[in-house]
């Protein structure tokens, strides 16, 4: 079984667009997934019920761009597709179990325009579900010893287990500032955080996995350290963005959701450090309060205040920044695969900052 993207063309020539490229490496790791990795069903009617929670997320609507950086960059280190296949779905793996996780933390309602797993079922079994996806993706990426052997398996499996506790340090940053009403906080705090929480497994260990996969040395791998850590501060920085401004239905989840959550994004960090004195106190008066007593009215005056101090315009404008920065990091690259792969990365770079959803 494949997915849509939801991805369309935007070539006019019949020769494949990069949206296209991108949906057919999706497509191929989706079918890696729901085919080869992931148990269908289970006579057992309770772990059955897992199996079907375990398959939910990563078959929904996805924009794919991390089995790409990792494909892509394989292929322009000169290895072979069919050799990353593998371990591009383990990272969709991982995006998946903690983005049950996520969602649970956070009180989201809404992932990839449907609810989220554990308003669609229980906490507790998301929870578990989440375990289950985590425990089966340290078991699937064994299976590259046959097809990479023993050393690059375990180079693999090293670079995981860092973007695995990269991620979390990120995540436990936010999760305290939003526990502990922190505030005090600056333009360096949020990169740090994000360069944890979202960097590493964005584009960050994608990248270094696709060039470990081809058997790239420690060099290059430091090179796409300093790209992927650009880049995926400009992606969190636009996603950040979006969900206050982007179109909700293609963007999946519930606009102004990172107000509701009391998300400590650039954005409104920005607006504190321009806000008059007034202002600033009713917006962290608001930001104070708990999801579920922020009203419409509350959301609506901290947008308007963002949008009338030009908080998101500086924002978006730090991400192009940092773009220009990743692609000229991405220039030093000495690659030795397609030519064709190289150019591809850096187009998907671009979208993934330019991108409206």
């Amino acid at each position: 079984m494949t997915q849509h993207t939801g991805f369309t063309s935007d070539s006019k020539s019949g020769t494949p667009s990069l949206l296209d490229e991108v949906g057919r490496v999706k497509s191929r790791v989706d079918y890696v997934i729901l085919n080869q990795l992931l148990p269908s069903s289970s006579p057992l009617k309770e772990v059955d019920l897992l199996y079907r929670m375990m398959r939910d997320y990563p078959q929904r609507k996805g924009k794919g761009l991390r089995p790409f950086f990792c494909v892509s960059t394989c292929k322009a280190f000169g290895g072979e597709e069919s050799d990353c296949l593998l371990t591009a779905a383990c990272i969709e793996l991982f995006q998946n179990w903690i983005l049950i996780h996520d969602d649970i933390e956070d009180s989201s309602e809404l992932r990839r325009g449907e609810p989220t797993l554990h308003r669609k079922y229980d906490e507790g079994l998301a929870i578990n579900a989440g375990d289950a996806l985590h425990a089966r993706m340290w078991g699937f990426l064994l299976r590259n010893r046959k097809l990479l052997g023993e050393e690059r398996t375990l180079r693999i499996l090293d670079e995981f287990s860092r973007m695995v506790n990269e991620t979390t340090e990120g995540q436990h940053m936010e999760l305290v500032w939003v526990v502990e009403n922190k505030w005090g906080l600056n333009e360096s705090d949020y990169l740090k955080m994000v360069t944890r929480k979202t960097a590493w497994y964005t584009v960050t260990s994608p990248c270094r996995l696709g060039a470990i996969v081809a058997g790239a040395g420690e060099g290059e791998l430091k090179k796409l350290l300093e790209f992927g850590t650009k880049l995926g501060m400009a992606f969190q920085i636009q996603d950040d963005a979006l969900n206050l401004v982007g179109d909700a239905e293609k963007y999946g989840k519930e606009t102004s959701d990172d107000i509701l959550e009391g998300k400590r994004t650039l954005i409104l960090l920005r607006l504190l450090e321009v806000a008059e004195s007034g202002e600033r106190e009713k917006v962290l008066k608001i930001m104070g309060k708990s999801r579920n007593r922020k009203t419409a009215e509350d959301v609506r005056y901290v947008i308007s205040l963002m949008k009338k101090h030009g908080a998101i315009r500086y924002s978006q404008e730090k991400a192009s920044h940092l773009l220009g920065e990743a692609l000229e990091v991405l220039g030093t690259v000495e690659w030795k695969g397609e030519k064709e792969s190289v150019e591809l990365l850096a187009r998907v770079a671009r979208y993934s900052v330019e991108r409206q959803w």
